[in-house]
């Protein structure tokens, strides 16, 4: 039997909520290692390494975005039986999370809630393909983003990895054409971003309120593209866990 793809900082048996997190375009589960230090005795941070990092290190990373998705399914398979689910995903992981929870949608299993953060909405239009950049601009771009450390750039081979695997990721993303006619989602969506994200402008997130039924609730923190990165991220994470109590009827 392989190894779970799963990064889990506070295993819990049988949680009363199982929350899914997807990384950022060239990240890897490690951006959200410490908020499990946050999250409620009952609850389970499930972290989904993708091919090419983290526990997948030594895979092929997946250029489109159909593959992303069907892999990030069968990697839940094992969870399906259990615990209610919850995902969440930042920028690239925001569409991979918003995919996913369809997919699962159309099998039976519609997630107890989807948060997506720093992403525009899939109907948006974005002209800037970082994917075409050559290397030394893409390495910049994603270091000025801010959840690339510029440290990075000290060590040859890492930089030649995460280029791979970040180009990888920008070409499922910027590949990305969703089905105009495809059923919004059934559970309750929030929406974060940062008030200073150029990649993501306040104005454009609106849009997400056509992929769910449900009123799309919005969280505004102060901050750029990687808002909840660094002194931020524990209160990020409360006031994640906060939305989707008030959203859901997960027991406290």
């Amino acid at each position: 039997m392989s190894a779970s793809p799963f990064v889990r900082p506070n295993p819990c048996e049988d949680p009363a909520l199982r929350v899914v997190g997807f990384h950022h375009a060239g990240g890897s589960a490690a951006v959200y290692y410490p908020m499990g230090r946050e999250f409620p005795p009952s609850w389970e941070l499930a972290l989904l390494d993708l091919p090419g990092r983290g526990k997948r290190f030594a895979q092929e990373p997946l250029e489109d975005m159909e593959q992303v998705v069907d892999r990030a399914v069968r990697d839940l398979e094992p969870f399906l039986d259990g615990s209610p689910l919850a995902l969440f995903g930042h920028s690239f992981g925001a569409l991979v999370a918003l995919e996913t929870g369809r997919a699962l949608q159309r099998m039976g299993f519609t997630p107890q809630w989807l948060g997506v953060s720093g992403r525009v909405p899939p109907n948006f239009t974005r002209i800037t393909r970082l994917s075409e950049l050559d290397d030394e601009e893409l390495l910049r771009t994603m270091v000025d983003m801010g959840g690339t450390p510029g440290r990075i750039t000290e060590v040859p081979e890492f930089v030649a990895r995460f280029l791979r695997v970040a180009r990888a990721d920008l070409r499922a993303a910027e590949s990305y054409r969703p089905d105009p006619g495809r059923p919004p989602m059934s559970c309750p969506l929030t929406v974060f971003g940062g008030t200073e994200d150029a990649w993501a402008p306040l104005p454009a997130m609106a849009g997400w309120q056509n992929e769910s039924l449900h009123a799309c609730r919005r969280r505004v923190l102060p901050g750029g593209h990687f808002y909840f990165l660094g002194p931020a991220l524990k209160g990020f994470t409360r006031d994640l866990i906060a939305e989707i109590r008030t959203v859901t009827a997960v027991p406290r």
